[in-house]
């Protein structure tokens, strides 16, 4: 179970905004562009002045990110606007986002630098292997427990912990936290690869069935 599982409810909830969007002549690739941007400017302005107060802002930037993240994909799904190039800019700028949003994270806890780099290449590994699925046949994995929708989660609850109580910086424990985290994506990386060669496997033997 993760949060990507509430995904079909929070859509249901966004439904209503998606037709409002597209009678509006907005397109899918104008929203995952938007939410690209938005990521950008936010993670350059926490680079540029690294206050924990100021981290108070990723919770609700990280929410209304998953939900533009939500809402292009109705738009492509729902109003026949799929195509290859806003597949490309889909996955890309998820990982550009994510980079850029958890990358300030460093100048917060410099104690647990690496810690917080190998989350970085791990996240950009989970989605490497989520989309690689697909060259083996089997489906776009999403797999938990640390996808993209519960790092989201995950980092907006320590942005808001530390913007809250500042102190909390300055605790040498803090690596700890940024291990479990690594650990929990180094299981998702996991599940990915399995589920997906299963999968393939699977879907192998039906076809030689059929034949």
């Amino acid at each position: 179970m993760t949060i990507y599982d509430l995904k079909p409810k929070f859509q249901s909830l966004l439904r209503p905004y998606v037709k409002q969007l597209f009678t509006k002549g907005i397109t899918a690739n104008q929203v995952t562009l938007s939410a690209l941007l938005l990521s950008i400017a936010v993670g350059g302005l926490l680079l540029l002045y690294p206050s924990p107060r100021l981290f108070l802002l990723l919770p609700f930037v990280l929410f209304f990110r998953m939900a533009l993240n939500a809402i292009d994909g109705m738009l492509a799904r729902e109003h026949n606007q799929k195509s290859a190039l806003g597949a490309i800019l889909n996955e890309a700028s998820d990982v550009i986002s994510d980079i850029a949003l958890y990358l300030p994270f460093v100048f917060i806890f410099p104690q647990a630098y690496w810690w917080i780099m190998l989350a970085l290449f791990l996240m950009i590994m989970t989605e490497f292997l989520g989309v690689l699925a697909q060259t083996i046949h089997a489906s776009r994995r999403y797999d938990g427990p640390m996808g993209k929708s519960d790092r989201a989660f995950i980092f907006g609850a320590i942005a808001f912990f530390i913007g809250i109580f500042p102190s909390l910086t300055l605790s040498e424990n803090t690596h700890y936290l940024f291990i479990i985290i690594n650990l929990l994506l180094l299981l998702t990386c996991y599940h990915r690869i399995h589920r997906a060669l299963k999968e393939a496997t699977m879907t192998d033997k039906d076809k030689d069935t059929s034949l």
